[in-house]
C-alpha cells in the first residue's frame, strides 16, 4: 500500500513540523552579527532551517537563551529535506571567568591588604 497526500497538506505537514521545532527549541547560533534558531541539536552538531541560514564555515557562538553556551568551529554536512546539518570541528565551552595562568592554592587570599603605619 502507498501513501500518497497531495502537495498542498504535505507542505502544510512540513510548515507546522518547521513551527514546533522552533517554538521548542531556545538555542541560536550568532555569527558575524546574525542570529539563527536551531531546530536540532545533537552531540556532534546541530541543524538550522535551509531557508533562512546560509552555508555557514566557521567559528560560531551558541547560546541558550541570552547564556553563551560555547564557542564553535563548524562545517556544513549535507542539506535533508528542509534541514541543514553542521557538524562540529570543535566546541569549546564557554566560561564566565577568564583562564588564569597559575595554580591557585585552595585556601589561598583572595585580596592582600597591606597595613600602613
Amino acid at each position: 500500500m502507498t501513501t500518497f497526500l497531495p502537495k498542498d497538506v504535505q507542505a502544510g505537514l512540513d510548515a507546522a513540523r518547521k513551527k514546533s521545532l522552533k517554538k521548542s527549541s531556545k538555542l541560536r547560533v550568532e555569527v558575524d552579527g546574525h542570529s539563527f534558531r536551531v531546530l536540532k541539536f545533537r552531540e556532534d552538531g546541530f541543524s538550522l532551517d535551509v531557508e533562512n541560514a546560509p552555508r555557514l564555515r566557521g567559528l560560531v557562538d551558541l547560546y541558550d537563551g541570552r547564556r553563551h553556551l560555547s564557542q564553535c568551529l563548524i562545517v556544513a554536512s549535507e542539506e535533508e529535506g528542509d534541514l541543514m546539518h553542521y557538524e562540529f570541528k570543535r566546541a569549546t565551552a564557554a566560561s564566565e571567568r577568564a583562564p588564569v595562568d597559575f595554580y591557585r592554592g585552595e585556601n589561598a587570599p583572595v585580596a592582600l591588604i597591606t597595613q600602613d603605619s
